[in-house]
């Protein structure tokens, strides 16, 4: 029998296309429902009954996200115990010295030591330390390669892409059609760097939230008759050096974190 352990266990049984066949808005919310016991997996049409049968009832007694989140950054400290970081330093794109493994995370020093104590300037949530943690034991080290591409056109990004657009760029264009000092920011607290007009879009910035994985937003203001339009690009390199959970992760922690500052500062 399948052990239904959180949200995204749920989640990694469903086809992904946020058909709404089953009343939820997308089918993350589905899963949510299902793993809270207000929704049962025989309510989405499209799974098999094998599925159904092996993982319908058997599901752990309900989490909190954050109790959720504490077990996964246990858990993957774990590994890092077993990780030869100095090994790892180049293929991550940090430097390792007196047991430490350094990187820049949006540019500012993040510090992974080898009895997996995580010690930075920047708040480390646990959003922040599992995806530095994860960074550091998938990595490839491919190398950036300058070739700007869509989330949908990272190699499994297409199963994702709808909910990456709804969660992550439709938010983060609707902060940036109100909140004008929006890129402004993105520079002075992110380290951010504005480039050359991709796309021909208005403004594009690129932000190095983890070494091997830079991300390129693009917006278009509106104006003759169009509506305005914002798009996040990766580094085609990026689905080897992250895997495209974490990546959907980095993007939606992203958007989090400016819908806060917006509110704070807006």
């Amino acid at each position: 029998m399948v052990q239904l352990k959180n949200v995204m266990d749920v989640f990694k049984l469903l086809n992904k296309s946020n058909c709404g066949d089953c009343l939820e808005k997308t089918c993350l919310a589905f899963a949510a429902s299902v793993f809270k016991g207000q929704k049962h997996l025989d309510e989405c049409p499209h799974l098999d009954e094998k599925i159904i049968r092996e993982s319908g009832g058997n599901i752990e007694k309900q989490k909190t996200v954050e109790q959720d989140q504490e077990e996964i950054v246990q858990e993957l400290k774990q590994k890092l115990l077993a990780t030869d970081l100095s090994s790892a330093a180049p293929k991550v794109g940090g430097s390792f010295s007196n047991d430490q493994l350094t990187l820049k995370i949006f540019g500012k020093s993040f510090i992974v030591c080898s009895d997996g104590s995580l010690i930075s300037d920047i708040h480390i949530n646990p959003w922040v330390a599992i995806l530095v943690i994860t960074y550091v034991l998938d990595c490839e080290g491919l190398p950036v390669s300058g070739n700007w591409v869509p989330f949908r056109e990272l190699k499994t990004g297409k199963i994702w892409q709808r909910l990456f657009r709804q969660r992550c760029e439709i938010p983060l264009k609707k902060v940036a059609d109100t909140y004008t000092d929006l890129f402004e920011d993105l520079i002075r607290i992110f380290n951010g760097k504005q480039v050359r007009n991709h796309y021909e879009s208005d403004i594009s910035l690129v932000l190095h939230p983890l070494p091997r994985i830079p991300m390129l937003i693009c917006y278009w203001r509106p104006g003759d008759g169009l509506e305005s339009d914002l798009s996040l690009f990766f580094d085609s390199t990026a689905e080897n050096n992250c895997g495209i959970e974490a990546i959907y992760a980095l993007g939606t922690g992203f958007v989090r974190m400016i819908e806060k500052l917006s509110l704070r500062h807006g």
